[in-house]
């Protein structure tokens, strides 16, 4: 393990002294260059940013019926959808989570709909319980949260544990360890459930507990 964490040290220090020789012998117009692929990156980025602000993203919305819900995700790449109902608690402690974590990835298109307005999506997508967050990327859904029972089956589960969750489908920037959940003690219980890849077009079986609404 020494010998193996030597060799890497050596590696990334033979890249770093690369780095420092390669702007060592940059002359100005090197650097005149970075700086304008740098502004480039920049205005992409800006330009990204404010595509995604017109779309709705940045904010923990509502929509309608099925026909918003399908034009969404053909607008946006990235979408966290929670399908709810007015009656359940647990919907509400989805919302205040969402609610916050909407604004801090504008990456991501973060809404909610009522399932009770939209049964043909609802039996298409084979949703039974609820709260259920679907998770879509390119137009595809390519994950569900049932329930409580990805985050250790608690209600009073933190934020950091559904951001975690829903980032390891690779739909929002997340900076921590895909592999270990930010409370470290739940660990086990958060990472025993493993969803499978689905579609618009349907959902396999839900593996959602008895006490879930």
């Amino acid at each position: 393990m020494e010998d193996q964490l030597l060799k890497v040290t050596k590696i990334i220090e033979s890249q770093v002294d690369a780095e420092i020789e390669r702007m060592e012998k940059m002359d100005e117009s090197g650097f005149e260059q970075l700086r304008q692929n740098r502004m480039e990156q920049l205005k992409a980025a800006q330009k990204q940013k404010q595509e995604w602000l017109s779309l709705g993203h940045g904010q923990y919305e509502e929509i309608a019926d099925e026909k918003e819900f399908f034009e969404m995700t053909k607008k946006s790449a990235n979408v966290v959808c929670h399908f709810y109902r007015e009656s359940t608690f647990r919907c509400k402690i989805v919302d205040k989570h969402l609610a916050l974590l909407a604004p801090k990835h504008i990456e991501t298109h973060f809404v909610k709909i009522n399932a009770e307005k939209c049964p043909f999506l609802v039996e298409r997508l084979r949703i039974v319980v609820l709260p259920t967050i679907c998770i879509a990327k390119n137009g595809k859904t390519v994950d569900y949260i049932v329930g409580f029972d990805d985050m250790g089956g608690a209600d009073d589960f933190p934020t950091e544990v559904l951001e975690w969750r829903i980032a390891r489908k690779e739909v929002i920037k997340y900076e921590g360890d895909l592999m270990t959940p930010p409370i470290s003690g739940k660990k086990k219980s958060l990472l025993s459930h493993q969803s499978k890849k689905k579609t618009i077009r349907g959902k396999g079986d839900d593996d959602s507990s008895d006490d879930d609404e």
